[in-house]
C-alpha cells in the first residue's frame, strides 16, 4: 500500500499537478502512436511544454495586473468577504476538509478515479457518446478538491472510500459530459481545429453558442457580427490598441478613484518612482502585453497537442478530442470580443455586488480574476460569433450577475463562508449549486440522479447530429 501511495504521489506531484508536463506527455504518446521519429517526438514535447509555460506566464501576468486593483477596492471600502476565484476556492476547500479531520489526499484519489472514469466513458463512446478527454490538470485538482468537500459536507455518511468513488464518478462525468457540450461550438469558432474546452464555464460556452443567435439584429451576414469600427476608431480593430485604450478607460478610472497613495501601497513593486499617470498607463499596457504573450503560448502548445492527438484519437481513443484550457480559444474569433467580454462580465459582477449591498446581504462577494476574465472573455467570443455585439453584451452581463449571485447561494449551501473562498466560475455558480441542492435532499440517490442526468446529455447531442457527430474536428 505504501508503494502504491508513493507512486501516486510522484505521479501527482510531477505530472497531474503540472499541466505543462501533462500536456507534453500527451503529445509524446500521440506522436509515438503516429510513429514519428524520436527527435520529432522530443521536439513536440519541448514545444508543447514551453508553449504551455508561455501561456501560464501570460495568465500570471494578467492576474498580477488585476490583483492590486482588487486589493485596493477591498481596502478602500473596508470590505471583508468571500473571494470567488478557483485558487481561493482550492485553499478554502482544503481548510474545510481539514476542519472535519479529513486528509486532503482524499481529493487526489478523487481526481484519479474521475480521470480514469473519463477515459472509460470515451473508450465506450459508441454507447456513451462522449468524445472528449479532459486534459487541464490544474483545473482537475481544484475541482476534485472542492467537489470532495461538497459531498462530504452534504452527505456525512460518505466520508469514506465509497464516498470517494462516488465523488470521482460525479466529477469524471461532469468533465466528460460538459467538455463534450463544447465540441460543436469550438469547432465552429476555430474552424475545425480539433479540440474542445475543458475548464469551468463549459455550460456558459454551450449557452452562448446555442442561444447567442437570438440576440443578433435583423441582418444575418457573418461580417456584421465582427466588432468593426470606422473612421478614426478603426484603430480599435487592432486588439493591442483596443485592449490598452479600453483598460485605460476601465482600470484608469478605478485607479484614479482609489488614488495614488493606496495604489502605491498595494502595488509598490510596479509603482516605484513613477508618476501616477505613467503608472496607470504602464499597468494598462501590461494587460495587452500579457494577452500577446498568452496567445503566443497558445499557438505553440495547441498546434502540437492537436496534431499529436490524431495518434490517440486514431488508435486508443478513436473519435476523441482533447478538452483544453479555455484560453486556447483566444487566438480565434474576434480578438476584441475577449476584452469586451471581460468588461461586460465585470460590469455584471459590479451590478450584482451593488445589489447585495443594497439588500443588506449577510454575505459579501469579492471578485476573483479567473472567473472575472476567463469565463467572460471566453463566453464573449462564442456569443459574438453567434449573435454579434448584442449577444456578447447580454451573455456576459448575465454571466457576471450569475457568477456573483449564484456563488453567494453556493457559498451558503456549501458552508464555505468561514473559509474565505469559493470557485466562482460560472459552472460552479449554476450547475453545481443545483446538483448540490439535489444531493442535500436526496443524499446518495441524489448523486446517482445527477450522474445519470448528465450522461443523458450526450445522447441528446448525438440525436441532433448522428451523421457528423464522431467526425467533428477530425482530419480527413
Amino acid at each position: 500500500m505504501n508503494l502504491i501511495t508513493s507512486i501516486w504521489n510522484v505521479m501527482f506531484n510531477n505530472i497531474l499537478s503540472q499541466p505543462a508536463i501533462f500536456i507534453g506527455l500527451i503529445v509524446v504518446i500521440g506522436y509515438i502512436l503516429l510513429k514519428r521519429k524520436w527527435y520529432e517526438v522530443a521536439a513536440g514535447f519541448i514545444k508543447a511544454v514551453v508553449g504551455y509555460q508561455i501561456l501560464q506566464l501570460g495568465a500570471s501576468a494578467l492576474k498580477n495586473t488585476v490583483d492590486p486593483l482588487l486589493k485596493g477596492i477591498q481596502q478602500k471600502w473596508s470590505v471583508d468577504a468571500v473571494v470567488i476565484d478557483p485558487n481561493f476556492g482550492l485553499t478554502a476547500a482544503n481548510s474545510a476538509l481539514e476542519s472535519i479531520g479529513v486528509t486532503t489526499s482524499f481529493a487526489m484519489i478523487t481526481l484519479l478515479i474521475a480521470f480514469v472514469w473519463n477515459i472509460v466513458l470515451v473508450f465506450f463512446r459508441k454507447y456513451t457518446k462522449v468524445r472528449t478527454l479532459f486534459t487541464t490538470g490544474h483545473i482537475m485538482v481544484k475541482q476534485s478538491t472542492v467537489a470532495t468537500w461538497i459531498i462530504f459536507l452534504l452527505i456525512p455518511d460518505l466520508r469514506n472510500m465509497g464516498g470517494i468513488i462516488l465523488i470521482g464518478l460525479l466529477c469524471g462525468t461532469y468533465w466528460s459530459v460538459f467538455s463534450n457540450l463544447t465540441v460543436e461550438a469550438t469547432q465552429e469558432l476555430t474552424e475545425g481545429s480539433g479540440f474542445a474546452i475543458g475548464h469551468q464555464q463549459m455550460l456558459g460556452v454551450w449557452f452562448a453558442y446555442r442561444f447567442g443567435g437570438l440576440f443578433k439584429g435583423k441582418e444575418k451576414k457573418q461580417e456584421e457580427k465582427e466588432l468593426k469600427l470606422g473612421g478614426a476608431l478603426k484603430v480599435l480593430d487592432d486588439y493591442v490598441v483596443s485592449t490598452t485604450l479600453i483598460m485605460l478607460l476601465f482600470f484608469g478610472v478605478i485607479m484614479v478613484i482609489l488614488g495614488p497613495d493606496l495604489m502605491r501601497q498595494v502595488d509598490e513593486a510596479n509603482f516605484g518612482n513613477l508618476t501616477f499617470p505613467v503608472y496607470i498607463f504602464q499597468r494598462c499596457t501590461s494587460f495587452a502585453v500579457s494577452l500577446v504573450v498568452l496567445k503566443t503560448g497558445i499557438r505553440m502548445f495547441v498546434g502540437e497537442m492537436v496534431e499529436s492527438f490524431e495518434g490517440i484519437s486514431g488508435s486508443i481513443l478513436k473519435g476523441s478530442l482533447p478538452a483544453v484550457d479555455c484560453a486556447a480559444t483566444y487566438s480565434f474569433g474576434d480578438p476584441n470580443a475577449v476584452t469586451l467580454g471581460f468588461l461586460f462580465g465585470a460590469l455584471g459582477q459590479v451590478i450584482a455586488i451593488v445589489g447585495l449591498l443594497v439588500f443588506k446581504s449577510p454575505l459579501m462577494i469579492i471578485p476573483g480574476f479567473v472567473p472575472l476574465f476567463y469565463d467572460n472573455a471566453t463566453i464573449g467570443l462564442y456569443a459574438n460569433m453567434k449573435g454579434g455585439f448584442r449577444a456578447l453584451l447580454v451573455c456576459c452581463l448575465g454571466s457576471g450577475l450569475l457568477q456573483v449571485l449564484g456563488s453567494a447561494a453556493a457559498i451558503m449551501l456549501f458552508q464555505m463562508g468561514p473559509f474565505g473562498g469559493y470557485v466562482g466560475n460560472l459552472d460552479w455558480a449554476t450547475l453545481w449549486p443545483a446538483m448540490g441542492a439535489v444531493m442535500k435532499y436526496l443524499t446518495v440517490p441524489g448523486a446517482v440522479v445527477c450522474i445519470i442526468g448528465m450522461l443523458i446529455i450526450p445522447q441528446l447531442q448525438y440525436r441532433r447530429n448522428k451523421k457528423d457527430y464522431f467526425t467533428l474536428g477530425m482530419e480527413d
